[in-house]
């Protein structure tokens, strides 16, 4: 009989002990986002991961890989006249959107993996690539002859020598190659109707600078754009985060 009181004493007090213990926090954490026309979600466990370091992940791997720079895309001599009487503004505001961008990159908190360290690395890179570029542009359609000093001049100096040239000749006949050889057409879009027009027209000069500088801009972007994530290697390791995913995606 002793013997039963004894066990039951032990059996309630292991009761209590297990009433008294806090319960075990299992529950993952929600974590909602956008990409490619999906609205994503994703729950993750925090005691392996911080919701900030998630952000800033995301933010490197979606928001932050659009240019910051308003567009400077001269297609006609209406727009060239804007740019070049601008060109001091339009360098201030390059200016303003560079910093901006790069402090909110500097400022990120990233998921401690060397493949984020990288990709990081790289998105100060190509912002710093793009600044520069908008700079040359800028100054080059106030001062052409700038154009010799961009760091972009090696790598695209036939365009860059057509626009400062003295020789008329020598700027028509690149000009011309823009629609006619194939180094042209990877480079810039056009058709031979398009440059005829161009051609007769009483702006003709303006339109041959305009094409070479798109021609200069192009040839600049090639230079330094990463190569595409084709296999969308990033999203994976990004995904990887999550212990499910939940996806609603938009018809194709």
């Amino acid at each position: 009989m002793k013997k039963l009181f004894t066990g039951l004493s032990l059996v309630l007090s292991l009761m209590m002990i297990a009433q008294k213990a806090p319960a075990k926090k299992s529950s993952l954490v929600l974590y909602s986002y956008q990409t490619f026309g999906c609205d994503v979600k994703g729950y993750f466990d925090p005691s392996k991961y911080k919701k900030e370091e998630i952000d800033g992940t995301y933010k490197l791997l979606y928001p932050l890989t659009w240019s910051p720079f308003t567009s400077l895309i001269v297609f006609n001599p209406a727009k060239y006249d804007e740019v070049r009487s601008n060109s001091a503004q339009l360098l201030q505001q390059a200016e303003k959107e560079y910093l901006e961008r790069k402090k909110e990159l500097e400022e990120l908190k990233l998921i401690d993996l060397p493949i984020w360290k990288k990709q990081h690395e790289e998105a100060l890179t190509l912002l710093e690539n793009e600044y520069h570029l908008n700079k040359a542009l800028l100054m080059g359609y106030a001062d052409p002859q700038s154009l010799k000093n961009s760091k972009f001049y090696t790598t695209c100096k036939e365009y860059a020598d057509a626009m400062t040239t003295k020789d008329k000749k020598k700027m028509y006949s690149v000009w011309k190659g823009l629609f006619e050889s194939k180094k042209g057409e990877e480079l810039y879009s056009g058709t031979k109707d398009a440059f005829n027009a161009k051609w007769n027209d009483p702006r003709k000069d303006d339109y041959a600078f305009i094409d070479l500088m798109n021609a200069f801009n192009n040839c600049a972007n090639h230079s330094f754009r990463p190569k595409a994530d084709e296999d969308n290697t990033l999203f994976k390791t990004f995904e990887k985060v999550f212990v499910k995913v939940k996806r609603d995606c938009d018809e194709p």
